[in-house]
């Protein structure tokens, strides 16, 4: 008989499920990775053991008190960990935090403090600053810093990353991680780049945080609320480090709540709205990837924390997420009314040739294939702009270096509304069905789609 000489010994060694009803057709493998089924409910039990050992055995917990700002699950996990080792623990938690998960930090005998969520992340009422105020009014208390403990990152290196290689024996093709502290893509995705640099490493934001600009244009957005918890951030983290990370896809609250429902319904993993949301860009990266390919997704925590949020049909529908589209139709049938010509261009032609194709076809954007038609990325008339102007490069040179990742991926189900976030972001939708380039879908051609339904229903009136 095993038998574990306390609940930290339980952390880790979470399965790895192979999707099924979400998956896309023709597309690569999704395997999930379920860290909700660490004792503490998420991949945090990893950090705060590593963090917390490592503070022990340095003699930095003799004052009995740890101190950490949170959205969650990882105050979770330090109040389970100070249970354990009976220490105290004061967490501080924006308010937007589910009553589940404020309830159960309590019931582990944590102190918790609530703070506003809409203001600055260096204004004195934020979480991060409360946290700091506490641990400077406690001389002795630990403060554990998650967002920017490089600790973080090692953690999810020798834990989280090593697992995921030793399971999978390193035959997978790309990573995705919501992007909270960043310490999960951070450490893992590193360990998989040494060991495997082909490997893609993809994070998933949500619209409202600054990782997708900074990451994509090197600036600071002013950051938006947004509904789903335990990613995306309104400042840049210590723990991210964005050298690993090939791109950042954006997600949207609707699109990766009703995901998170459906890996429950569908799927039968009962887990939270930002495993939805890493999963959304799963799916974008299988159908990208094609079949043949793996793709290996982190499910961060559990659904058990969001019962009265996204698991109630109730809150949904007053946050409108289970309202009707408010477009009709799909990305299909845009398509179908769209003309049929797509303009592309391959790695080796020279900047003169894409600018020639652009201005004949009065196009701003073109997307860069393989030779075997696969999509490489986009090419942007201001980037062309800029290296030529500025004198980077001579219109002579290959187009291979101005390639840029792509963005706002979508497939040809797709409902119509879904395209708001993608272009209030600035970005195209590049349509993909079953990994192969369908179409290219601007604002111009949406507004042309509607305006010919609107001229469709008067002639019938």
């Amino acid at each position: 008989m095993k038998v574990r000489s306390d609940v930290l010994d339980c952390i880790g060694n979470t399965p790895l499920v192979r999707l099924g009803k979400v998956a896309p057709v023709g597309g690569a493998e999704v395997w999930l990775k379920a860290e909700f089924m660490n004792p503490g409910g998420s991949i945090k039990d990893r950090m705060v053991k590593y963090i917390l050992e490592k503070a022990r055995a340095n003699g930095e917990l003799s004052g009995g008190l740890v101190v950490e700002n949170t959205s969650g699950n990882t105050g979770f996990a330090v109040a389970m960990v100070c249970a354990a080792w009976g220490l105290r623990c004061i967490l501080t938690l924006p308010d937007k935090m589910s009553s589940e998960k404020i309830n159960m930090l309590k019931g582990m005998g944590a102190e918790v403090v609530v703070t506003p969520t809409n203001v600055p992340a260096d204004s004195p009422e934020s979480y991060y600053e409360t946290a700091k105020r506490i641990h400077r009014n406690n001389p002795g208390s630990y403060y554990l810093n998650q967002y920017h403990n490089p600790l973080n990152i090692e953690a999810h290196y020798h834990s989280t990353g090593r697992e995921i290689w030793e399971e999978t024996g390193g035959e997978f093709d790309a990573f995705v991680a919501g992007l909270g502290t960043g310490g999960t893509m951070s450490g893992a995705g590193r360990l998989f780049k040494e060991r495997k640099p082909s490997i893609l490493n993809v994070g998933a934001d949500p619209y409202g945080s600054v990782y997708h600009d900074w990451f994509t244009k090197r600036t600071l957005p002013t950051p938006r609320v947004y509904k789903v918890e335990g990613i995306g951030e309104d400042m840049l983290c210590g723990a991210l480090d964005f050298t690993v990370l090939d791109r950042i896809e954006q997600v949207d609250d609707r699109e990766s709540l009703l995901m998170t429902r459906r890996l429950a319904r569908e799927e039968g993993l009962f887990a939270g709205g930002s495993s939805g949301a890493a999963v959304v860009v799963a799916l974008r990266v299988a159908a990208e990837l094609g079949k043949g390919k793996r793709v290996v997704v982190v499910a961060p925590d559990s659904g058990s924390r969001y019962i009265t949020k996204c698991y109630s049909d109730e809150w949904m529908k007053d946050a409108g997420f289970l309202a009707p589209a408010r477009t009709q139709g799909s990305l299909k049938d845009l398509l179908s009314r769209k003309p049929k010509a797509l303009y592309t261009c391959r790695p080796g032609e020279t900047i003169q040739s894409v600018v020639s194709r652009m201005k004949e076809f009065a196009v701003s954007q073109m997307p860069a294939l393989s030779s075997d038609g696969r999509i490489l990325g986009m090419i942007h008339e201001v980037d062309l702009l800029e290296a030529v102007v500025y004198g980077h490069r001579t219109i002579e040179d290959p187009l291979d270096s101005l390639i840029k990742p792509i963005h706002g991926v979508v497939s040809v189900d797709t409902e119509l509304d879904a395209l708001h976030a993608i272009f209030d972001a600035d970005d195209v939708a590049v349509v993909l069905d079953g990994g192969t380039l369908t179409g290219i879908v601007t604002k111009f051609d949406l507004i042309d789609y509607m305006a010919q339904g609107q001229r469709a229903a008067r002639a019938k009136g």
